[in-house]
């Protein structure tokens, strides 16, 4: 049997085990306990890493490179160059996140929410690299590919892969997200979690952050550079807690993260065409709270099929019944407590170690 490692990649606005902040309120588990230690009390060696919590995907898998081969960050000279920022970042040096990663090393990949981008993109440079950075005199090993074998599985969690409504609509003439009726409850519970979603803007073009990223016709260049890998094991699980209208819109259940109740309710009464020519339709509004369920399934175009626990197959997608729970389940809840460990050792258990 295989030994692997299993490295989990928050999402937006998340943080991992060297932040300061998972000590007072792991991102894994978050009121319900610290879901990494629980399931390294089951036998799985498991951790959790740490990127720019509004970084583009680039930049988190960058980050996430450096911190498995516990190296310093190479954002990449042409990157940095194109992009205006730093080519180099936090030194990981002596402090990797997991021990001895080499040829032999195999790891799972989890991504809750935009960390499913970052570790699919991710998947990409390891196994093919990049051509324009491998220009470059002083070029990462990241960057020259011929490490796909490292990959045993990706699992993403309410991921947005093909990109999410909640930012295209503001961005829509046709659609005023006003006119969708909630409390000033939600309203200002909203404003909040907005406030911790927005990058600091350190003078780089604006397209180097996560939010860039998550637009329809953005993620859908991105799906187009990322393959599916032929000896991968894929897991998707997408989640909705909507509930379907007379008049074809969505509206949040009671039982949604109030932080997430504006967003939904706004999500589920959207539908227009991206200017890349994407139709939102009626498919589109089915949500989590922040992620379309539609698009937590699979990358578009990539081959998937219905999970079946008797027959689990390499380089395709098998995805998970839609679980009936809001965008923050994942994580444990925040103002809503959800006890998410069986699930996820549930999840480690099936994922198989040939």
């Amino acid at each position: 049997m295989r030994h692997l490692q299993y490295i989990f990649v928050h999402g937006l606005s998340g943080w991992g085990s060297y932040d300061d902040q998972y000590k007072k309120m792991p991102y894994w588990g978050m009121r319900g306990g610290d879901l990494i230690a629980y399931l390294r009390n089951h036998g799985f060696d498991c951790y959790a890493a740490s990127v720019a919590p509004t970084g583009s995907a680039w930049d988190r898998a960058c980050e996430l490179y450096a911190q498995l081969a516990g190296t310093r960050v190479d954002y990449g000279e042409a990157h940095s160059v194109k992009y205006g920022h730093e080519r180099w970042g936090k030194d990981f040096t002596g402090i990797p996140l997991i021990p001895d990663w080499s040829r032999d090393s195999r790891i799972v990949l989890l991504g809750h929410s935009f960390g499913g981008a970052t570790i699919r993109l991710f998947s990409q440079l390891l196994a093919d690299g990049n051509e324009m950075e491998r220009r470059s005199q002083d070029v990462s090993p990241f960057f020259t590919g011929g490490m796909a074998d490292r990959i045993h599985n990706i699992v993403t969690l309410a991921s947005p892969m093909n990109g999410t409504t909640a930012y295209d609509m503001f961005h829509d003439p046709g659609f005023d997200p006003d006119t969708v009726k909630v409390s000033l409850l939600n309203k200002g519970l909203t404003r909040l979690m907005a406030m911790g979603t927005k990058p600091d803007k350190d003078g780089r073009d604006q397209t180097d952050y996560a939010d860039f990223d998550m637009h329809l016709d953005n993620a859908a260049e991105m799906n187009r550079r990322i393959p599916t890998l032929p000896h991968v094991y894929y897991f998707s699980v997408p989640c909705s807690l909507t509930v379907k209208q007379s008049d074809g819109t969505y509206v949040p259940e009671k039982g949604m993260e109030p932080l997430f109740v504006q967003r939904s309710a706004q999500m589920g009464a959207y539908a227009g065409t991206t200017a890349g020519g994407i139709i939102v339709d009626e498919s589109w509004r089915d949500n989590d709270g922040l992620v379309n369920t539609i698009s937590a399934a699979v990358p578009s175009g990539a081959p998937s099929k219905p999970l079946d626990r008797a027959l689990i197959e390499k380089g395709i997608w098998n995805v998970f019944p839609v679980q009936r729970a809001d965008h923050m389940w994942m994580q444990g809840g925040l103002m809503k407590h959800h006890d998410i460990r069986e699930f996820y050792l549930d999840l480690l258990k099936l994922i198989p170690r040939e």
